[in-house]
């Protein structure tokens, strides 16, 4: 349920392209790696989120969850991103979450 909580928030402001609060689900020196160089912290987050197209959007299906630690939760999530006006794009991303917040965000394209 955890990870659940925060996709939901995350995908939310996905959603809404709204880059700061896309931002403000991520802890303040998390390690973002999306579909371009790494990046740490929610400036990095905002910056990425604020790049991408307007009409951006995240459906998510939660795979595996672990429970690590008291505040801490493994995920592992397999989004399809879509777009006004190219193909969808899934990726599988691996999210780490403490408290309520995600900590590390990893993203992953498969053939």
């Amino acid at each position: 349920m955890v990870i659940e909580n925060v996709m939901d928030r995350w995908k939310d402001a996905v959603d809404a392209h709204e880059p700061e609060r896309v931002a403000a689900v991520f802890t303040e020196d998390a390690i973002f790696q999306g579909l371009h160089p790494y990046g740490v912290g929610r400036a990095a987050v905002a910056e990425y989120y604020d790049s991408q197209p307007i009409g951006l959007k995240a459906e998510y299906k939660v795979l595996e969850t672990r429970r690590l630690a008291d505040d801490l939760v493994l995920g592992y999530v397999n989004v399809d991103f879509s777009f006004a006006d190219r193909p969808t794009i899934n990726v599988y991303l691996s999210v780490l979450v403490k408290g309520d917040l995600i900590a590390h965000y990893q993203v992953s394209r498969l053939a």
